[in-house]
């Protein structure tokens, strides 16, 4: 793996290279981690990378790691830099035959979204994107039971998204995580719903199996001279009739990342919380409230393939973003080596799901500021 991004002072770079090393199928060869040559160079000193392998721009480090052997160069890259430096990376790294994991959003805009997504299926290459939620094995067995028809027809979808962080004016105190967030030119045209309403509309579609066709919003922002929303409740319609509520906030005082689903079919209700993630609420409408735990009990084989370790030991934030990275590897090895993967494993968010959120972004804000009552997805 080579990495753009995720030098010195970089939150979500080390998340990454934990999560890529967890499983000991990935090894941080190369990386381009800063804007700046100096820091790039500094931060793979830090990681013990050799120094010829520590590029200045990731176009230096895809144009240089092209020209390696087969067996000593980079077989993907890894982009987790601000939003609006996906993009080109990804373009690029295409171009020269290059597999590429991506943190979300996609890109910046819907024009750059599908030239991507375009550019993948051209190329036949692999591209992750990290939405990590989707990796926790109690998420996995609720997709499964909704496939399998075990809580009967889908009629409503409630996700949420409640974060406080950003109940002041952080962007103005120097945190690099704040301010990036919060810039139009850097974040995107969506502040909250960007960063993270893009992960409860990815988890209802996912655990679902759903699309959303339609949405009325109503988007806030409430801290005095931020640029972008820091709160949201949109209601949904989903293309099988169901009726959803999507409400995404980082002004919630005292929430910390309290991502949670409830679904509810003709048979049975699901809930699932990002802060318990072992647990998974079966509430049916004939016999008494189920608690499916992780690890415990005749699971479905979805769940089961990305339980790691005995029941009752959490398995939290670092092991579900693993196992898009294991699966993403285990994919690109079997490909490598002219084999089928194991359908287990090929489960990940792809180019196209990431098309679906840019959609999300885009729509989202057309509908915050219209005077439609409903727009469509």
């Amino acid at each position: 793996m080579g990495m753009v991004g995720g030098g010195r002072g970089a939150f979500i770079g080390a998340v990454h290279r934990m999560a890529a090393a967890l499983d000991g199928e990935i090894e941080l060869v190369c990386g381009a981690f800063s804007s700046d040559p100096e820091r790039s160079k500094l931060s793979g000193a830090d990681l013990g990378l050799p120094p010829e392998r520590v590029y200045g721009s990731y176009k230096e480090m895809i144009e240089k790691e092209s020209k390696l052997p087969e067996d000593v160069r980079m077989d993907f890259i890894s982009i987790v830099t601000p939003n609006h430096v996906h993009f080109r990376p990804a373009v690029l790294a295409l171009e020269n035959g290059f597999h590429v994991v991506c943190d979300k959003p996609l890109c910046f805009n819907m024009e750059e979204a599908l030239h991507l997504e375009t550019l993948v299926k051209r190329s036949g290459l692999l591209f992750a994107l990290t939405h990590n939620y989707t990796g926790y094995p109690m998420v996995k067995q609720a997709r499964a039971m909704v496939r399998n028809g075990d809580i009967g027809e889908i009629r409503k979808v409630v996700v949420e998204y409640p974060q406080g962080w950003l109940s002041t004016k952080v962007e103005d105190t120097g945190s690099k995580q704040a301010s990036w967030r919060t810039d139009p030119a850097r974040s995107g045209a969506a502040g909250a719903m960007g960063d993270i309403g893009t992960h409860a509309e990815n988890l209802a579609e996912y655990v679902t199996g759903l699309q959303i066709t339609e949405m009325c919003a109503d988007l806030s922002t409430f801290v005095e001279g931020r640029l972008l929303d820091d709160d949201g409740n949109v209601l949904l319609r989903f293309d099988n009739g169901a009726k959803g509520i999507l409400h995404a906030s980082q002004i919630c005082a005292g929430e910390e990342n309290n991502l949670n689903i409830r679904v509810y079919g003709t048979k049975a209700g699901l809930q699932w919380f990002q802060m318990e993630p072992n647990s998974l609420y079966v509430k049916w409408l004939d016999k008494p409230m189920e608690v499916l735990r992780t690890g415990v009990g005749n699971l479905y084989p979805e769940a089961a393939a990305h339980t790691r370790i005995p029941a009752g030991h959490p398995e939290g934030y670092l092991e579900a973003f693993a196992n898009i990275y294991r699966n993403f590897a285990i994919c690109l090895r079997a490909r490598l080596e002219g084999k089928e993967p194991d359908p287990l494993y090929m489960d990940f968010p792809t180019v196209s799901d990431g098309v679906r959120g840019m959609r999300f972004i885009e729509r989202v804000v057309y509908a915050g500021s219209s005077e439609e009552k409903w727009v469509k997805f």
